[in-house]
């Protein structure tokens, strides 16, 4: 097993270019070709945990924060981060970090939260906008299931919980072939009418090249027609933080107790009991306060994140039950995600779970 390899299993869940503009995900340190037989994951990447990974002779290190945000001018040792690359350097350690491209897919840290409270009908709750496009194409008919076959092995027709999914209609193209042109159908310089079928698939935008080489590979003309339309429409799938239901209403004194429970924290920040029941629920992992409002729209009891300012509690305008459980707390099940899918998929390989306290707050 490659370094290489764990990336890419982990990027068939979170995508890189899931990633927000100011984020750093990806590998940051080590070779991709270097052969690994076990790895380390973390939330964070410390001193600590670099020395545990030493200690548990884990050649890589998987972390949902990753260790370098910004470009590093030199390597003196000067503070923690500059300590920690060069002591993975040292030791042939690979770092790769999942940050927002784990939060902003559905199964990811928003998900594995609502999972651990028990949230059912899981959706997104701020989902992302522009990222979608629309492939049309068209096709002799007699080869129409093999191109869509094609198209859709490699990622295009999938809409929220359908796959497959495609707009086909018939209609006649056109066509004449020059003398250089070595047409499928018809012949050179006379004009030929072919029945067609004209397909339309949708397509996260990340996905375009791998489809249109599927379907330049499966077409049968030498120069298929094509369009990639840009669309507007929200991307339910992706985006930040979740909303789901309780399979029973709750008291909201009992509701925080029992997150203190699972999320084994000393203290939960939050604003005033408002007297309701909580059955609809919306959470975000890490610094999640921006999303209040969405979380207001879609008509949650309670709002679970990280993060919030003081100003901000205000902003609930006592319609919503905030809940800041911290922003390590929030994220601490992100470990649990990364040995599940490279488990799943590698149920023999060495995936060790960091022990090391990263947390920088403390409770008296």
């Amino acid at each position: 097993m490659n370094v290489k390899s764990i990336c890419e299993l982990i990027e068939e869940i979170a995508p890189l270019s899931l990633q927000e503009s100011y984020d750093n995900a990806g590998l940051l340190v080590g070779d991709s070709h270097m052969e690994i037989d076990s790895v380390l994951v973390s939330i964070d990447i410390t001193e600590e945990v670099i020395d545990e990974a030493i200690r548990k002779k884990c050649k890589m290190i998987v972390s949902h924060h990753p260790l370098i945000f910004t470009g590093l001018k030199r390597l003196t040792g000067q503070n923690e981060v500059q300590r920690c690359v060069a002591k993975a350097i040292k030791n042939d350690i690979a770092i790769y970090a999942a940050h927002t491209n784990l939060d902003n897919v559905l199964n990811g840290v928003s998900g594995k939260m609502a999972e651990k409270i028990g949230l059912k009908n899981i959706r997104i709750l701020q989902p992302k906008q522009d990222r979608l496009l629309k492939l049309i194409t068209f096709v002799p008919h007699l080869h129409s299931d093999k191109v869509r076959k094609a198209i859709f092995e490699a990622g295009a027709g999938q809409i929220g919980n359908y796959d497959s999914c495609s707009f086909n209609a018939d209609g006649v193209g056109t066509f004449r072939a020059n003398e250089y042109a070595r047409p499928f159908v018809g012949v050179t310089d006379e004009l030929h009418s072919e029945p067609e079928t004209r397909i339309e698939v949708i397509l996260p935008d990340y996905l375009k090249t791998d489809i249109l080489e599927a379907l330049l590979n499966a077409h049968p003309y030498e120069e298929p027609a094509y369009d990639f339309i840009p669309l507007q429409n929200a991307w339910n799938q992706v985006g930040a933080g979740v909303v789901g239901e309780l399979d029973h209403p709750e008291d909201e004194l009992d509701f925080l107790i029992r997150l203190k429970s699972i999320f084994k924290i000393p203290a939960i920040r939050h604003t005033n009991l408002l007297g309701t029941k909580i059955k609809r629920v919306a959470v975000c992992g890490g610094s999640g306060s921006g999303f209040l409002k969405d979380a207001m729209t879609v008509g949650a009891d309670c709002y679970i994140t990280g993060d919030f300012k003081y100003h901000e509690f205000f902003d609930a305008q006592k319609r919503i039950l905030i809940a800041d459980i911290g922003h390590f707390e929030s994220e601490q099940f992100t470990k649990d995600i990364f040995f599940e899918i490279i488990t799943k998929k590698m149920p023999t390989f060495a995936v060790q779970i960091s022990d090391s306290k990263t947390n920088p707050i403390n409770y008296l």
